[in-house]
């Protein structure tokens, strides 16, 4: 009976510890770097700080330093044109250089404002906003007006869809490790 005992004792100290080590492993595949810009600029541009995060995690993997095959840079991969079309939204009288997106605060601070532009333009949903801050305002207008909608439940080109993927699981992983255990909605 002690043995018993014992075992089940074991087995649940045991489950609680494998718990706690995979709860770890997720938190460091989805983690929360640079949190004082992320909770600065998603609350001064109205964006969710999760979906931050998790434009940040798809599009560079948190590396501040990454360049994408387009030239798109830093941790929120803003191109040199989009970069020079928010600066002139956003503060055209701020001296930023395009290289200034390197700096991950300047990066989150001009990736949240294109999130905010992106939803204020489409209503809102989170799909069509991250199908056209990946592919651009132009790309997406064309395939409402060929769709007849306000907002995109499909995504015809592979990239696009991908993308729309990567963000919706990396969202909903952030939902789950961060949003559910701080008791926040």
């Amino acid at each position: 009976m002690a043995a018993a005992v014992i075992v089940v004792i074991s087995v649940f100290f045991l489950k609680g510890f494998i718990e706690k080590e995979i709860l770890e492993i997720r938190q460091a595949q989805y983690p929360l770097k640079y949190m004082d810009s992320v909770e600065k600029y998603s609350e001064e541009y109205g964006v969710d700080k999760y979906l931050l995060l998790s434009l940040i995690k798809t599009e560079s993997g948190f590396d501040p330093a990454a360049v994408s095959s387009v030239e798109a840079i830093g941790l929120t991969q803003i191109t040199d044109i989009t970069f020079d079309w928010i600066k002139s939204k956003m503060r055209p009288e701020e001296e930023y250089v395009f290289e200034d997106l390197f700096d991950p605060d300047t990066s989150i601070r001009f990736g949240a404002y294109y999130i905010s532009r992106c939803l204020d333009r489409y209503s809102g949903d989170k799909d069509t906003a991250m199908a056209a801050y990946h592919s651009g305002w132009g790309t997406v207008d064309g395939l409402l007006e060929e769709y007849e909608t306000e907002i995109l439940t499909e995504f015809p080109y592979p990239q696009m869809a991908n993308y729309v993927y990567k963000i919706n699981k990396a969202y909903s992983a952030y939902q789950e490790l961060y949003v559910n255990t701080e008791g926040e909605n």
